[in-house]
């Protein structure tokens, strides 16, 4: 969700960037508009008491034109009205409240609106409206019209206010619907492109992903599809060479076995041919080149399963089983190497959901791993039992029972800073020519395709050991139930 949030926030950053300018332009003209209106009638005001004053100060006088002013003064609220001359000196009553030195153009006669913040804390507009009465001799004087600009800033507060209100409300409604849009249309979906990113990481290439979704992110999601199933048959011809290889191994191994069996075949068929036995030896050496034939039909047999390539197909096999089976491929390569192959763990049956090629490739690949560990000949022992075990952090789930799987060897053992890249594909510490780097990475993929993980401790001069860890089957979850 961290890409919705970037583009909520970004959204709403920019939201609020528009909303703050369009609100101080509005703002601005509220305040220009204010204003202007305040100094046209203020103009208003004065240009229509010019006229009434003049003609009163030249037919009745001084006082009763003064007196006029003070009555339109009295009749409006907000706006103050007073008599004033610019030459008047210093304490005259009649004098500009503003500075004369800003009033020179009323003296040249034409009207003037000034703003001064310094007599009132939230300033006046003051407006002069010159007037020549005509019996002073030359001396000018003028309206001057004042009024408060509290009014105007409280009508600014309020809008500003106003403008927060609605600018807050739009960036919550519009950052909301961005937010739910976004986990939607882009959380959720790039959450599952993350999740199946992760399992094709750990080498899970069963799952596939569902985004109904006609765009970039479904388009993508749809890509991946189609690069697990090209994976998924990468991997199962890299299987398929690691098996090959592995039956490579086995080839003198194997030879040796034949050996065997077919020097007796050929020593009883001779002695047919030559007559040297009577009718009832001739039975006996064709019941042994019978039965040595069907040994070296199984050994044979067992090897072309091991080598065939199939797609994987579980079903519920005794583990035991399996490893018997496997040790007893192995034991010509084992001989061979001067290493022993025992078999130990609880001798009941322990079932589990597997494909029986592809966990004989697992285990062969790590007896294998073990008797090229020890040069010098030793025991690798495969042990299988009942575990109470928790899965490691990448592989997730809680502690339970599983089926376990030792290979444990008498080598030479492996480097710490070795051990976490054991499984990395193309990793091999091995002489060239021993082996592809290829064998234990393969065993953790079917493995961990299998629902189960694989651990490894060792120790230089001690010797290794492999532990796999599968889920049990169903018929064995219920006899340990």
């Amino acid at each position: 969700m961290k890409l919705v949030r970037k583009l909520t926030l970004t959204l709403v950053l920019a939201i609020t960037a528009i909303l703050a300018v369009h609100g101080y332009i509005e703002i601005r003209r509220e305040i220009e508009h204010y204003e202007t209106d305040m100094r046209e009638d203020q103009r208003i005001i004065g240009r229509v008491l010019r006229p009434a004053l003049t003609s009163v100060w030249r037919s009745q006088g001084e006082a009763r034109a003064l007196a006029l002013l003070d009555y339109a003064d009295a009749g409006l609220r907000r706006v103050g009205i007073r008599w004033v001359w610019l030459d008047a000196p210093e304490g005259d009553p009649h004098r500009p409240r503003l500075g004369l030195s800003r009033l020179e153009a009323v003296a040249r006669g034409q009207e003037l609106s000034l703003i001064d913040d310094a007599g009132d804390a939230s300033g006046r507009l003051y407006t002069y409206v010159p007037v020549a009465p005509g019996t002073e001799g030359d001396r000018v004087g003028a309206i001057e019209l004042s009024e408060s600009l509290a009014p105007e800033r409280g009508y600014i507060r309020a809008s500003v206010v106003n403008e927060l209100m609605t600018a807050t409300a739009m960036v919550v409604v519009a950052g909301a619907i961005a937010l739910v849009a976004g986990i939607r249309l882009v959380g959720r979906p790039m959450g599952k492109l993350v999740e199946q990113a992760r399992r094709v990481g750990s080498g899970d290439l069963s799952s596939r992903l569902t985004i109904p979704a006609r765009d970039e992110i479904g388009e993508l999601a749809a890509e991946m599809n189609v690069m697990c199933d090209r994976l998924a048959k990468a991997l199962e011809q890299l299987r398929h060479a690691d098996r090959l290889a592995t039956v490579g191994k086995l080839a003198s191994g194997v030879a040796h076995e034949l050996g065997t069996p077919l020097n007796v075949v050929s020593g009883r068929a001779k002695m047919i041919a030559s007559g040297e036995v009577s009718d009832e030896g001739i039975v006996d050496n064709a019941r042994v080149i019978v039965q040595q034939s069907e040994r070296m039909t199984k050994i044979i047999r067992g090897l072309l399963d091991f080598a065939r390539r199939r797609p994987p197909q579980t079903a519920p096999h005794d583990l035991r089983e399996i490893a018997r089976h496997t040790l007893a491929l192995l034991q010509p390569l084992a001989e061979k190497r001067g290493a022993a192959l025992t078999l130990g763990g609880e001798d009941v049956p322990l079932l589990a959901e597997v494909d029986v090629g592809q966990l004989q490739q697992v285990v062969t690949n790590l007896v294998v791993n073990g008797i090229q560990a020890m040069p010098r000949g030793g025991n690798v022992t495969v042990d299988v039992r009942r575990a109470q075990a928790r899965p490691p952090a990448d592989h997730g789930g809680v502690e339970g029972a599983y089926l376990r799987l030792d290979v444990q060897d008498e080598g030479e053992g492996i480097r710490p800073e070795h051990i976490p890249d054991v499984f990395e594909p193309f990793f091999t510490t091995k002489e060239i020519g021993e082996g592809t780097g290829l064998g234990l990475s393969v065993a953790y993929g079917i493995v961990k395709e299998h629902g189960g993980w694989i651990e490894v401790e060792s120790e230089l001069g001690k010797g290794s050991r492999f532990s796999i860890y599968l889920p049990q089957g169903k018929r064995e979850c219920l006899a340990g139930s």
